[in-house]
């Protein structure tokens, strides 16, 4: 039910100056009512606004669950008033299922192993690969000192080298070690750090292709930034971020395919818009209620009926987002079964295929944009 704030005493529009004689201002429309308010209102202001007053959201939500294209008929039949409109129903759902998921808590016990794994191989790698301890359990100060030094520090303590030949030998392990050192190997070359690289890119003989030459640089630059074992948890958290941008750039594309297979006198790329903005809507509430569901079966512990219950939604989800496109194409499109099959068939080919292309171009800005 909404919450009506009290009208002004004072029946001129704050915005237009119009004389207002009831709720609602004739000229502009606005809302008679006080501009300052509580906290409380403002926030049950907020809700209305989102869900566009009283029953409306739901109504939206049961349509796009259980009509294929109901929704989208009676939009551009000119009932909206009564709905969400598109636009806005698209944004509210993105927002709130890769919000809700991002909070959704990951496998902590997997991620403390994984934390302690690495902060015990950059203890080991910092030290050379012997971590010693002193007589107070804390760990010896051997940053940066290679086996090999350590090994000649330990013969100095124990009286077998003298202070000279230690400095001569010292000398000598470092001069190596600088020599047979590679940072970096990349398309048969091998370079000890960007400038390096930048050097012989820019008056070396051998010179790789721009493209390869940029991608060689990223790559390096993340590597030295990042372990081996780091690169690829940021990767996939660089591309989750990424994912929102992705259907967004995409929709476009998806509207364009349908504008190609129907009739163009009968239905504008405006329509196609219209349906698939709310096909995409409904995918991204089937993914966060899917993504609760199974969370909410795992509290009961990790089990055959739940990893069951689990592979079987994410079996079955693909299969009804194929289904409900079919549906919604029937139904939006008035086909026939068989003209509404091939068709979905093909519009579905083209957009894995189209969609592929898309992943690929977010996957490559993923990994240009990994911190």
């Amino acid at each position: 039910m909404s919450h009506k704030s009290p009208l002004r005493e004072d029946k001129t529009c704050l915005n237009c100056n119009h004389v207002v004689a009831s709720r609602f201002c004739p000229n502009c429309g606005q809302e008679n009512t006080e501009s300052r308010k509580t906290f409380h209102h403002l926030f049950i202001h907020f809700f209305e606004d989102l869900t566009h007053y009283e029953n409306a959201f739901w109504k939206t939500i049961k349509n796009l669950l259980l009509r294929p294209a109901s929704l989208t008929k009676e939009y551009l039949s000119g009932k909206r008033l009564s709905y969400l409109a598109p636009v806005r129903l698209y944004i509210f759902i993105s927002f709130v299922t890769f919000f809700l998921i991002s909070l959704l808590p990951s496998n902590i016990a997997e991620e403390i192993k994984a934390d302690e794994a690495r902060t015990e191989k950059k203890q080991t790698k910092a030290a050379g690969g012997l971590v010693k301890f002193t007589e107070s359990n804390e760990i010896e100060d051997t940053i940066n000192i290679s086996p090999q030094e350590l090994k000649l520090k330990s013969l100095l303590n124990e009286g077998k080298l003298s202070k000279k030949e230690y400095d001569t030998l010292l000398d000598y392990t470092q001069k190596s070690e600088d020599k047979q050192k590679v940072d970096f190997a990349f398309g048969g070359k091998k370079y000890k750090s960007i400038k390096q690289m930048d050097s012989l890119q820019k008056f070396g003989k051998d010179k790789l292709n721009p493209v390869s030459f940029w991608f060689a640089k990223k790559l390096m630059k993340v590597t030295q930034k990042k372990d081996s074992d780091e690169i690829i948890p940021a990767f996939i958290e660089s591309f989750k971020h990424n994912i929102p941008k992705a259907l967004f750039v995409y929709m476009p594309l998806f509207a364009f395919l349908l504008w190609l297979f129907y009739d163009k006198k009968k239905w504008y790329y405006f329509d196609h818009g219209i349906f698939t903005l709310h096909y995409f809507s409904f995918m991204l509430l089937i993914i966060l209620i899917s993504t609760f569901l199974i969370q909410f079966i795992y509290l009961f512990g990790e089990n055959g009926v739940t990893e069951t219950i689990d592979i079987s939604l994410n079996l079955i989800i693909p299969i009804w987002f194929i289904y409900y496109f079919y549906r919604s194409s029937k139904n939006f499109y008035q086909g026939t079964r068989i003209t509404s099959f091939i068709k979905s068939s093909l519009l579905l080919f083209l957009n894995t295929i189209l969609m592929f292309f898309v992943l690929m171009f977010f996957i490559i800005y993923s990994f240009i944009t990994i911190h």
